[in-house]
This record gives C-alpha cells, sequence and structure tokens, in this order.
C-alpha cells in the first residue's frame, strides 16, 4: 500500500490531468455507443452507404501516376528551324541560355547543340538547368518553368520544351515534354498527313499544355542530277564525281602527323565560303579520263525541295511521337482521356496505330491493374485471417474496416488536390493492415468473453469495445503522427512523399471515426446470421442473445 501511494505521488499533475481527459473520453464514448447499439439497422445503412461512398469517390478521384517532383533540375529540349545552320543554331541557343540565366530562381545551366546520341537532328539542342535550393527560389520547378516560357517565347527562330527532371521515371526515349503518344503506320505519308491533323485538334486541348513533336519533314534538300550522255562523253565517270565531292565536304583524312607528344589527323575539305551555298559547287571541278579538270555545272544541275530531317521507327514502322505536358490542376488521367476521344474523333484508318509510351503508358497499365491489386489484397487478408479465426463470418467482419478507411483516404486526397497515384495507392494498401486492427482488438476479446465467461454477443462487445478503446486510440495515433511529417513535408522530393502521409491520416481519422461504432454492429449483425443458418451454434447462444441488448 505505501508503494502503491508512493507511486501516485510521482505520477504528478499531468498523469492526473491525462486520465481526467481519458475518463472523459471514455464516458462519451460509451454513452455514444448504447446510444448506437439502439439502432443497429441506421447503423448498418451508414456502412453501407459508406462501402457506396467508397466507390463513387474512387470513380470520380483524379488519377495519376507518380507525383512531379521538384528535383531542382529543369530539361529543356531546344528546337528551331528544320533548316537551320549549326552557326545560326549555336546563336539562338546562346540567347536562350542568356535569357534563362536572368531568372533569380536559376543558378546554372549546361548546353549542348549537334549530333549526337541524344540530339538526332542539327536543329535540336538540350540544356540542363540548375535551380537555386527549394528554400531561396520559394517557388517549386513548374512554377519557375511556367514564369520562364513567356521570356523565352520572344526568342525568335527556336522553341524551348521544359520538363523537371524526376527520380523515378519509366521513360525509354527522349523527348520534348513529358509524355508521349505515338503514331506509327507503314506509310510515311500517311502517318505524316493523320499526324498533322492530330496535333492541330491536340494543341487546342486545355488539359494539355507545350504539345511537341518529332515529326521534322520540311528540312531543306538540294539533289544533284547528273547528265550521264554529256558526262560519258568528257569522260567523267560517277566514281570520279563521288570521289570529287567526298574530298570537298566529307572530310576525308588524307594524312597524319606526328610529333614528340601528339599525333594530328590531316582532313581535307573545301574552303568554307563553298559550303555555304550550293551554288558553288559550279566551281567544283571533276578530273576526266584524260586528266582534264570539268567543272561540276558543266554535266550536272541541281534541284532543289524538302526531306525528312530524320525518319523513326518504333518496331518495324515509321513512328511519329507527340509529346506533351499537363495544364496545372490537371490530373493524367483526364488528360490521357482527352487524347483518346480527340483520336478516335478523327476515324483515322486501321492501318494508323496509337498507343501511349513511356510514363503514359504504365499510367494505363497500372490504372487497369489497380482494382485487381486491392482485391488480391483483401482477399489474402481475408484467407488469414478466416485460418486464424476458424470462421468464414469474423474475417468479413474485420474487413467491414476497409471502406472507411478507403473514403478517408479518397477523400483527403481530393480535398488537398492531390491525384490517386502509385504512392497514395501504396499508402491505402498500408491502410488494409492499420485499420484492421481496430476490429481485430474488439473481437478477440468479445470472443474470449462469451466464450470463456458465457456472456451474450450484445454485452461482450460492449465491454471489448470500452476495455480495448485505449490501445486502438493509442495505435491510430502513432500512426497518425508517423504520417503526419510525410503529409506536411515540404523539403527537396516531398512531392513523392506527399500522397502516402494524405492517404494514411486520412484514412485513419475516418476510419477510427466510423469504425469505433459500426464494427460492434456487424459484428452483432453476423453473429446473428450465423446463429440463423447454424443450428449447432444456434443451439448453443442463449435465445436472448440473438436478439439485439441493450447494455
Amino acid at each position: 500500500m505505501l508503494k502503491a501511494k508512493a507511486d501516485q505521488k510521482k505520477r504528478g499533475r499531468f498523469y492526473a490531468a491525462s486520465e481526467r481527459v481519458w475518463d472523459r473520453v471514455s464516458t462519451f464514448y460509451s454513452r455514444t455507443l448504447q446510444w448506437v447499439l439502439k439502432r443497429q439497422r441506421a447503423t448498418l445503412v451508414v456502412a453501407v452507404a459508406t462501402l457506396a461512398a467508397t466507390i463513387l469517390l474512387y470513380v470520380i478521384v483524379p488519377k495519376g501516376f507518380f507525383p512531379v517532383q521538384d528535383t531542382g533540375v529543369i530539361q529543356g529540349i531546344s528546337e528551331a528551324d528544320e533548316s537551320v545552320s549549326f552557326s545560326a543554331m549555336a546563336v539562338r541557343q546562346q540567347a536562350l541560355a542568356r535569357v534563362i540565366l536572368k531568372d533569380p530562381a536559376v543558378e546554372s545551366l549546361s548546353s549542348f547543340i549537334g549530333v549526337d546520341g541524344i540530339n538526332t537532328t542539327l536543329n535540336s539542342g538540350r540544356i540542363l538547368i540548375n535551380l537555386k535550393p527549394l528554400e531561396e527560389r520559394k517557388i517549386s520547378a513548374s512554377e519557375v518553368m511556367r514564369r520562364l516560357q513567356p521570356e523565352l517565347a520572344k526568342v525568335d527562330g527556336i522553341t524551348l520544351y521544359m520538363q523537371p527532371i524526376q527520380d523515378l521515371t519509366v521513360e525509354d526515349r527522349v523527348s520534348q515534354t513529358q509524355y508521349q503518344y505515338t503514331l506509327e503506320d507503314a506509310n510515311a505519308d500517311e502517318l505524316n498527313q493523320w499526324t498533322t491533323k492530330l496535333m492541330a485538334r491536340l494543341q487546342t486541348l486545355p488539359e494539355l499544355r507545350d504539345v511537341a513533336t518529332d515529326q521534322q519533314t520540311h528540312g531543306l534538300q538540294a539533289r544533284l542530277v547528273i547528265d550521264r550522255v554529256t558526262a560519258s562523253r568528257l569522260g567523267i565517270t560517277p566514281q570520279a564525281i563521288d570521289n570529287a565531292l567526298y574530298d570537298a565536304f566529307g572530310q576525308r583524312q588524307i594524312s597524319t602527323m606526328f610529333t614528340q607528344l601528339n599525333q594530328y589527323h590531316v582532313i581535307l575539305e573545301t574552303l568554307p565560303d563553298f559550303q555555304r551555298n550550293p551554288s558553288k559547287l559550279n566551281n567544283i571541278y571533276v578530273l576526266s579520263t584524260s586528266g582534264t579538270a570539268v567543272p561540276l555545272g558543266a554535266f550536272t544541275h541541281f534541284e532543289s525541295g524538302t526531306a525528312p530531317l530524320s525518319i523513326n521507327h518504333q518496331g518495324q514502322f515509321p513512328a511519329v511521337t507527340i509529346s506533351f505536358n499537363l495544364a496545372p490542376g490537371v490530373a493524367l488521367g483526364e488528360a490521357t482521356k482527352a487524347i483518346e476521344r480527340e483520336q478516335k474523333a478523327l476515324d483515322m484508318p486501321l492501318s494508323v496505330q496509337a498507343s501511349f509510351q513511356g510514363t503514359a503508358q504504365a499510367f494505363i497499365a497500372s490504372l487497369a491493374n489497380e482494382p485487381l491489386l486491392i482485391l488480391a489484397a483483401i482477399v489474402t487478408v481475408y484467407l488469414i485471417l478466416g485460418v486464424l479465426y476458424e470462421s468464414y463470418i469474423h474475417p468479413i467482419t474485420i474487413l467491414s474496416t476497409l471502406p472507411s478507411a478507403g473514403a478517408g483516404a479518397i477523400l483527403a486526397l481530393l480535398i488537398s488536390g492531390t491525384e490517386l497515384g502509385v504512392v497514395a495507392l501504396i499508402g491505402i494498401i498500408l491502410l488494409i493492415g492499420i485499420v484492421q486492427k481496430n476490429a481485430i482488438m474488439m473481437i478477440d476479446f468479445a470472443l474470449d468473453l462469451e466464450r470463456k465467461e458465457k456472456k451474450p454477443p450484445q454485452e461482450a462487445i460492449y465491454q471489448a469495445c470500452l476495455l480495448r478503446l485505449r490501445p486502438i486510440l493509442m495505435t491510430t495515433f502513432a500512426a497518425m503522427f508517423g504520417g503526419l511529417p510525410l503529409a506536411l513535408g515540404n523539403g527537396v522530393g516531398s512531392e513523392l512523399r506527399k500522397p502516402l502521409g494524405i492517404a494514411i491520416v486520412g484514412g485513419l481519422i475516418v476510419s477510427q471515426v466510423l469504425t469505433l461504432y459500426t464494427t460492434p454492429v456487424i459484428y452483432l449483425y453476423f453473429g446473428r446470421l450465423a446463429a440463423r443458418f447454424s443450428p449447432s451454434r444456434a443451439a448453443s447462444v442463449p435465445e436472448a442473445a440473438l436478439a439485439p441488448q441493450t447494455p
């Protein structure tokens, strides 16, 4: 007794105050639970309505894939006119760089032009923009992009398409903007025709921004047409013409100079003045078989026209990729539906095949598999609980807590303006395990009271709810406080973690409020249902226990 009194003195004022608060919470819950148990049919209606609301919210919630992160780096793909020269492209690329560096959120950049493994044509370039730390610039990378676009549009002769660099990506190709939609056709002319029509329609959609394409069919072309009769009369062979042109423009290596430290390749080419205008080709001379030099213009003429700079393929067929960004506040699911709607409205021939690529393709696949993934998780949990309780009924009672968690998670995503993507779905699957412990704590204790102390079901579940309220609230608040930093964080890359925290916190709040009242009612309902269809169980349960009771 002396030790107990000493412990009470050590507990202090905070313990006493917290116990007074807990007594009030417990008394309130006891009183409201009695009120609910007297209205079991209405409570069952609420449980069914919660299930219906969960399905409805799942249908209407905006769906996405991975949230767009702010990693502090923006990738820009520049594109100039298809007839631009290397020197002109360099001047325009430098003009873009000067505009970008004027923005107060930009720290540095790297610029690349010329044909390489990524830039497949001379009229395209890349710019990697490094932003200042988030605490200095105060705005996200997407907002920096939107602020830069009006100024970059003032640069003549070149367009810059931007997208933020992501930590998680499934892209397998480089495109001007973030998402891709590809058309392919065995007939290249037909493909170009329908791509132009679809581009015109997509550029008018309010869900899309920065619609671009890798279709480049208007490059300048000069064809050298040989008058073979005249060339033969002058003693000029096709091989001689080929050698002369390759010597002038092919950068033929003719020698190597060796020094003590290095070696240098000697390249044969014409003066730069001969490379600027096709008419200068008339001043190129070809040796005939007799050894005389004959001007190229004596037996050739030029034909100007257009030709594609590159022809991309997907598989074995020519393909054109249309890329796009999302408008602010638009989910990827809304954009894909809008694109498919416009594609169907065009009534393209069957030879033109259209499909999403990269992230958009992965999103379409995940969207089809999400319901199956959730169903598989529920079935797995049901089987485990069925083995644990040796019952077909009690696992359903425990699983009845899931609709409220799903409704809360999706409702929190809607209120916060967050898409239902892969990360949010992970949060919902985590909720399946977290939320079920409420019902497990109640049902375990209630079954123990029924079997060992022979108490009626309603009295057993009532006492179980009151006795297990404290651990239920403790575990719920522990999980909720663990999710709050994820939901409220604003650091670099926090966009990837926020949906997880929002789904967990929202699901726990709603499920905690509902399951404390719906789970006892559902337990009693399924108990009466099992007793009705199981004669042996009905005989072992007192008749008074089958009817609703008042604690």
